[in-house]
């Protein structure tokens, strides 16, 4: 990772740029921000500038021995703490235990969260901590000399996820910091953190990207159009992440959609026979996705009412929904939308609760056309 992978904080990389060129590398930072900002890459490409031993101007230069290095994660002078899964079964107690699937990760991945984090090592739904035992480890590989760097450089991601032991121990060494070493915490919720950590680290806020960044991101990574960039971005409000996960639920979008404009034209034309085939085609799905149907469902007679008052600032739609919306959304209005939105609301809980779908999708679809005539 380098400070030109980083989408978008400018600003802020020329602030961290600064802080090696003249020598004023706090040695306890704290970034910290919204989910999808980029907190994480632009940590380790700080990290990254920090070792390089042969800096440009305004990035690491990729080829010196420390670059090459970075380039699998595997600098000595760098060191990671973040949240695991203890297995005593497995022995994996620390952050070490699990670093060869960390490294992997990273490669994947460079902008994610604890959920895609636990979902890769297989630990999904479970609670990830940093232990206890974790502090040990941390002291012993501050107390190390450098290997090739003249720094020692550890990242922490996700602090606030630590054991009350393991974050005093951090403590102490905050308060009496080893020469020439680096921390640099990444959080996402800075509020849960221990007051006195805070307080002794120099924050390094990030803000929310600007749509314009974002869609460009997304044209130059994923060869999107530009207006469907745009689309996306505009939902993604700031939160580089949300994009890319909207990419990769394309196809479920699409099928979502699919059933939406069905449903919406078979219920305005009044085909009862169609829309029993169309509520047992959607009670095959399973229940949770048939739950993400009714909630897309709503989302997307929200965006229609919005659409009425001619706001496109507010509106949240792809260029397929938009597209469809423009034609839709008279019939979307304050006669109706309430009672449609309760229905949707209805069905959801009833899917929740395990009621028969068909039934619960059949008995939406006749009360829909209701509505829409309403």
């Amino acid at each position: 990772m380098f400070f030109r992978d980083v989408i978008g904080q400018e600003d802020v990389k020329q602030r961290l740029i600064h802080s090696v060129k003249t020598g004023q590398i706090a040695h306890a930072q704290l970034f910290c921000g919204p989910e999808g900002v980029g907190k994480f890459p632009l940590a380790l490409a700080y990290a990254r500038y920090i070792q390089c031993t042969n800096k440009g101007e305004n990035d690491a230069c990729g080829q010196c021995p420390s670059c090459k290095q970075y380039n699998n994660l595997m600098h000595p002078d760098l060191h990671f703490v973040f949240p695991i899964v203890k297995n005593e079964k497995k022995k994996k107690r620390v952050s070490d235990d699990y670093i060869e699937d960390w490294r992997l990760f990273l490669a994947e991945n460079t902008y994610f969260n604890l959920d895609q984090w636990l979902e890769y090592i297989d630990a999904a739904n479970s609670q990830a901590m940093i232990y206890a035992e974790e502090s040990r480890e941390i002291i012993r590989k501050i107390s190390l000399k450098t290997y090739e760097s003249d720094y020692k450089v550890m990242i922490i991601w996700l602090p606030e996820r630590m054991n009350a032991v393991c974050a005093n121990k951090l403590l102490k060494l905050l308060e009496e910091p080893y020469d020439k070493t680096v921390f640099l915490l990444v959080s996402d919720n800075a509020s849960a953190i221990l007051g006195t950590i805070l307080s002794r680290t120099q924050p390094v806020h990030l803000r929310p990207l600007s749509e314009d960044v974002v869609s460009s991101a997304l044209v130059t990574n994923y060869s999107l159009s530009s207006e469907d960039a745009s689309a996306i971005a505009h939902i993604a409000s700031g939160n580089y992440l949300k994009a890319l996960e909207s990419i990769r639920v394309s196809d479920e979008m699409s099928l979502n959609f699919d059933l939406f404009v069905r449903l919406m034209r078979l219920a305005y034309g009044r085909k009862i026979k169609d829309l029993k085939l169309w509520s047992e085609e959607i009670s095959d799905l399973g229940r949770e996705k048939e739950r993400v149907f009714l909630s897309y469902a709503q989302r997307m007679l929200r965006e229609n009412f919005i659409y009425n008052i001619r706001q496109p600032e507010i509106n949240y739609m792809t260029t397929q929904e938009a597209q469809f919306s423009s034609r839709f959304a008279p019939f979307i209005h304050e006669r109706n939308v309430y009672p449609i939105m309760e229905e949707l609301s209805r069905a959801y809980d009833d899917i929740g609760q395990n009621a028969n779908g068909k039934i619960v999708f059949f008995d939406l679809a006749i009360k829909m056309i209701m509505l829409l005539k309403s």
